[in-house]
């Protein structure tokens, strides 16, 4: 028994030095896949989000939902489709989008941290003007010709982060829970994707990390081994290669372009293991990938 608890003691100890350096500290969490769909990884993030704001931490939570979505158009038959990854989004759809996402995900993720004794404030970029955005010009490159221009419909890229509305909720102890769905400058809505909004975020804050949950270990090698840490050289290298490659692509792109913003940290973890986020922070090791500038 004396041994269990020393054990326990020394895991105390190890997590130390991370919790005084970043108190005070703001980190953006882009919460997704598996993490999002099982319950008891649901229960775990939650725990994990509320352990950061009781060490006095600042986690600022983005959520996504495309599995959500696409379950909800199907219910309603709603045809979609989708053009290298990313969903062609008319009215139709985005009202969808809108509804599950800033809807029944979101307040279901503000229920859970509240449950978990946290304090959560579930926001869309609507909320305050929270995320302003335009539409995203989509570029197909042809070889020998122009590239190709497609209209993928109501999908945006965020133009700007009402930076003071997600800092007066953290002064006064509420964790933000932003849905990524942004706002025109006619009063548009725009589907965005989860993990630039959470970049964006990051970047408007100057977020000393940027995490990214995923489905896998993080970024791997060839041979299909974990990278634990990456330079920006490298990751560019890995990529020129094609050894970063698929869905990776555009997450490791999201790191870079967080870190030229002037994020700290970019971590890319396996949101599967439960309590993955106090893990990454809070011990020497770390797990998945971390991307430093």
């Amino acid at each position: 028994m004396t041994d269990a608890y020393i054990k326990k003691a020394e895991i105390l100890l190890e997590a130390l030095p991370y919790m005084r350096r970043f108190q005070g500290q703001t980190l953006v969490i882009k919460y997704g896949g598996a993490a999002m769909k099982e319950a008891e990884l649901k229960a775990s993030f939650a725990q994990d989000v509320t352990l950061l704001q009781f060490l006095g931490i600042n986690p600022v939570v983005v959520h996504g939902g495309g599995p959500q979505v696409s379950q909800m158009l199907t219910q309603l038959e709603v045809p979609t489709r989708f053009v290298e990854g990313m969903r062609v989004t008319d009215e139709v759809t985005m009202d969808v989008v809108e509804m599950v996402l800033a809807g029944k995900i979101n307040k279901e993720i503000v229920n859970l941290i509240n449950a978990a004794g946290g304090a959560a404030v579930g926001l869309s970029g609507k909320d305050g003007m929270l995320l302003k955005a335009q539409k995203l010009e989509f570029y197909r490159p042809r070889e020998d010709e122009p590239p190709e221009i497609i209209d993928i419909g109501l999908v945006g890229e965020v133009t700007q982060v009402n930076t003071a509305l997600i800092r007066t909720l953290q002064a006064q102890h509420f964790i933000p829970v932003i849905a990524p769905v942004g706002v025109g400058d006619h009063g548009e809505t725009f589907n965005i994707n989860a993990d630039l909004v959470a970049g964006a975020v990051a970047a408007a804050l100057g977020a000393t990390k940027l995490i990214l949950l995923t489905d896998v270990p993080g970024v791997l090698d060839r041979e299909g081994k974990l990278v634990s840490s990456l330079s920006r050289r490298q990751a560019m290298t890995m990529m020129e290669e094609g050894a970063i490659a698929g869905g990776m692509l555009p997450k490791v792109k999201c790191c870079l372009e967080a870190l030229d913003e002037g994020v700290a940290k970019a971590h890319i973890l396996d949101g599967r293991t439960p309590h993955v986020v106090v893990l990454e922070i809070f011990t020497d090791t770390g797990v998945g990938t971390e991307i430093v500038g």
